[in-house]
C-alpha cells in the first residue's frame, strides 16, 4: 500500500511540475513580456527626450527575463507539493476525533477481546484505514493479542510512530531542495547579466550606457525576485514541517489514552 502511495505522489508531483510550467509560461509569454517589452520602449523615447527623465520601476520589467519565469515555476511546483502534504496532516488530524477504539472510562482491554476492536478498525473505509492512527492501533492490538506485554505495545507503537516522524522529514527534503535552487536560478542571472553588461563596456566608454544598465538590472532583478520567492517557501515549509510534528505528537498521545492505558494483560 506505501508502494502505491509512493506512486501516486510521484505522478502527482509530475503532472503538477507540468501544469506549473505551462500556467507560468502562458502568463509570461501572453502578458509578462509583450508589457515589459512596451514599457522598455515607452522609457527609452521618454529618455530620448530628456535626459534627466528617470524611469520609474516596472513589476514587468522586473520579472521579465527567463531566470524569474524558472523561479515562478519552481514555486508553484512547491506550493502544490506542499499543499498535498498539509492536506493528508489535515485528514490524519480529523481523524484522532474519532472514537476508533470505544472504551469507556476505566474499562480494560484483555487480550481475548482484541477481535473485536480490530474487526472495528479493520471495517473502516480504505481512505481511512491507511492512514497512520489506524494502522497504529491495528497493529498495536495484534501486538497484544500475540504477547500479551502492555510494554510491548507501548515500544511498538512508538517506533511507529518515530519511523513515520523520519518519513515525513525526509519527503519534506524535495521541497527544501526547490527552496534551495530557487536562489541558485537567481544567482545564474545574477552572473549572466553582468558578463553581458561587461562585453557591452566598449559602448559606455563611447557614452553609450543603456547596454549596460539594462543587463545589470537582468542581474539585480534576477536574485531579488529569487530571494523573495525563496524566503516565502521557506516560510510556509517551516508551517508545514509544524503541522506535521502536531500530528506525530497528538498521534502518539492518543495511542497512550485510548489504547496503551485500557490494556491489561493476563
Amino acid at each position: 500500500m506505501n508502494g502505491q502511495n509512493l506512486s501516486k505522489e510521484f505522478l502527482y508531483q509530475g503532472f503538477a511540475l507540468i501544469v506549473s510550467v505551462i500556467l507560468v509560461h502562458a502568463f509570461y509569454v501572453s502578458i509578462v513580456r509583450p508589457e515589459a517589452t512596451s514599457i522598455i520602449q515607452e522609457q527609452q523615447a521618454m529618455i530620448e527626450q530628456d535626459i534627466n527623465y528617470i524611469p520609474e520601476r516596472s513589476f514587468y520589467v522586473i520579472v521579465r527575463d527567463f531566470e524569474q519565469e524558472s523561479c515562478f515555476i519552481l514555486m508553484l511546483w512547491a506550493f502544490a507539493i506542499m499543499t498535498l502534504k498539509a492536506q493528508s496532516s489535515i485528514s490524519e488530524r480529523k481523524l484522532l476525533q474519532e472514537d476508533l477504539v470505544p472504551v469507556r472510562e476505566g474499562q480494560s482491554i484483555r487480550p481475548n477481546e482484541i477481535n473485536d476492536f480490530l474487526r472495528q478498525l479493520e471495517n473502516l473505509p480504505d481512505s481511512k484505514k491507511d492512514l497512520l492512527l489506524p494502522r497504529i492501533l491495528m497493529n498495536g492490538l495484534k501486538r497484544f493479542a500475540t504477547t500479551k506485554n502492555v510494554q510491548d505495545v507501548s515500544t511498538t507503537t512508538h517506533t511507529m510512530v518515530e519511523s513515520e516522524a523520519d518519513r515525513l522529514e525526509s519527503e519534506l527534503s524535495m521541497i527544501r531542495y526547490i527552496a534551495w535552487a530557487i536562489p541558485s536560478i537567481g544567482f545564474i542571472g545574477t552572473v549572466r547579466g553582468i558578463g553581458a553588461a561587461l562585453s557591452l563596456a566598449h559602448r559606455a566608454v563611447d557614452g553609450d550606457i543603456s547596454g549596460v544598465t539594462q543587463n545589470l538590472g537582468v542581474a539585480f532583478n534576477s536574485t531579488f525576485i529569487a530571494l523573495l520567492i525563496s524566503i516565502v517557501i521557506m516560510f510556509l515549509v517551516h508551517q508545514l514541517q509544524l503541522l506535521q510534528e502536531r500530528q506525530i505528537f497528538e498521534t502518539e498521545k492518543y495511542c497512550d489514552q485510548n489504547l496503551i492505558t485500557h490494556l491489561k494483560g493476563d
